[in-house]
């Protein structure tokens, strides 16, 4: 009998180095035990791989690269025999070149599903990540909380790495903590159950792990891990929504009709509905969707353009410069940002990367149309007096064409029943605008929009 040690869960390396040899002694995958360092000690009559005898003759042989790809993931997998599994897979190769292509095969079929199980834990990685701010301005930082059921945690790093190239992040797992710096992917030793902070206490835990020099061993870590999200995440707010569809596991994501539904949608229902939407192509570029954000009985609906860089991020509508801008902008007009229902008309980011910056890019036609039935019912849930178009994508979106903002600026325009529309400018308008003279008039008269829309929310009130 051989016992192989590997270094550590996901050593593909040592793996291949130590299967080839067994191979080429002829060692049967029946003499053959596998273990990983740490998990348990040498048994008496057993002796590892390095004790092997030389191989007198340069020996060779070749098996599909296809193999080799299945052997990477699967070997991720969280099951202990996936070692013995994919030696025996290689044994057989051997002398069975095309063994890969027999699909009822046992040995193929398990090794199949060990690979798929380790792309779906991935992907629902990539999925459910939501980073939290830790700090401000040029001392911020973003950590996450995610608990794999595999062992693809730096297998996936390099996803997170190109997709927020300029922001440092760290991503807290039971197994490893991964870490993003601007330059290099780093690990340190995963965090326990009873470690998992609470939201107040993320930026301390954050600190104590993100050290490169830590030397905590991983001994006294759960050999198992939670197979669920769970509710007091330390990024409850951020990762509900994902809680709620995966339930902690990866799941075929439905395609979502493209049917009008009634207008008794509950707006929970639509967010986990639309968290699905694959009716344009920018969901896969963009971080998660963003859906809109207020009370169910708000008199006024705010529709923006998409959501922006900071608020793919967060995953809430208007959280970045624009969004600051008209929070200031509805105080001045006296309405109250937590009574108005706040969405986008498209929901996902689209954006070019240049460099570590993700440039914003404006929506065209045939996504706003694709997006357009999430507002529609949203509007048929929230059943707003008012709605409130900020800039030309939002009013394409809220009358149905194109619709010239300039010449529809600032007066009540009749929908459908007793429901009436606002044009206005969108706010990221007034962050570009260079001349602060200009900045300052169009920021008055932006003011002076809402002021309409606050006089209508007042009559509503009253009409209430």
């Amino acid at each position: 009998m051989q016992l192989i040690i590997l270094t550590s869960e996901t050593d593909f390396d040592g793996w291949r180095k130590a299967a080839r040899s067994l191979v080429l002694h002829r060692i049967d995958p029946a003499d053959v035990t596998w273990t990983v360092q740490g998990q348990s000690q040498v048994p008496s009559g057993l002796s590892e791989v390095s004790h092997l005898p030389p191989i007198e003759t340069e020996g060779t042989f070749s098996v599909p690269a296809n193999f080799i790809e299945l052997a990477r993931l699967a070997i991720l997998h969280r099951d202990g025999d996936r070692f013995a599994l994919l030696y025996r897979l290689l044994w057989r190769l051997k002398s069975d070149h095309d063994l890969l292509a027999t699909m009822s095969d046992p040995d193929v079929a398990q090794a199949n599903a060990r690979g798929n199980a380790v792309r779906r834990d991935a992907q629902r990685m990539r999925d459910v990540v939501r980073f939290r701010e830790i700090g401000r301005e040029h001392k911020a930082h973003y950590a996450a909380w995610f608990a794999p059921e595999h062992h693809i945690v730096e297998f996936t790093a390099p996803f997170f790495a190109r997709r927020f190239a300029d922001m440092p992040w760290s991503i807290l797992t039971p197994d490893v903590c991964a870490h993003w710096d601007g330059h290099a992917i780093s690990f340190t030793p995963g965090i326990s159950q009873m470690e998992m902070p609470a939201p107040s206490k993320l930026e301390e835990t954050w600190r104590r792990h993100f050290q490169p020099d830590r030397q905590q061993t991983l001994q006294d870590e759960p050999r198992t891990r939670r197979r669920n999200l769970p509710e007091a995440s330390i990024l409850e707010p951020l990762l509900s929504d994902a809680e709620r569809w995966t339930g902690g596991r990866m799941n075929p994501r439905p395609e979502i009709s493209m049917a009008r539904k009634p207008a008794t949608d509950d707006l929970e229902t639509l967010r986990e509905e639309a968290a699905h939407c694959r009716a344009c192509p920018l969901w896969k570029d963009a971080t998660q969707i963003v859906f809109g954000e207020g009370p169910r009985n708000a008199t006024i609906m705010l529709v923006g353009e998409q959501p922006g860089d900071k608020e793919d991020l967060a995953g809430h509508p208007f959280v970045g410069p624009a969004g600051q801008m008209l929070d200031r902008a509805l105080e001045e007009a006296g309405i109250d940002r937590k009574k108005v229902y706040v969405t986008n008309a498209v929901k996902h980011f689209k954006f070019v990367p240049r460099g570590k910056i993700r440039l914003h890019q404006k929506p065209v036609t045939p996504e706003i149309r694709a997006c357009r039935q999430w507002y529609e019912r949203e509007l048929a849930a929230i059943d707003p007096a008012l709605v409130v178009a900020m800039g030309a994508t939002a009013a394409q979106s809220v009358f149905g064409k194109i619709t010239p903002v300039g010449k529809t600026r600032g007066r009540l325009i009749d929908l459908d029943g007793d429901r009436k529309a606002l044009v206005t400018v969108h706010p990221s308008y007034l962050l570009r605008l260079p001349d602060e003279e200009a900045k300052k008039l169009e920021y008055q008269r932006f003011v002076d929009d809402l002021r309409i829309a606050a006089a209508q929310q007042k009559k509503a009130a009253r009409a209430a």
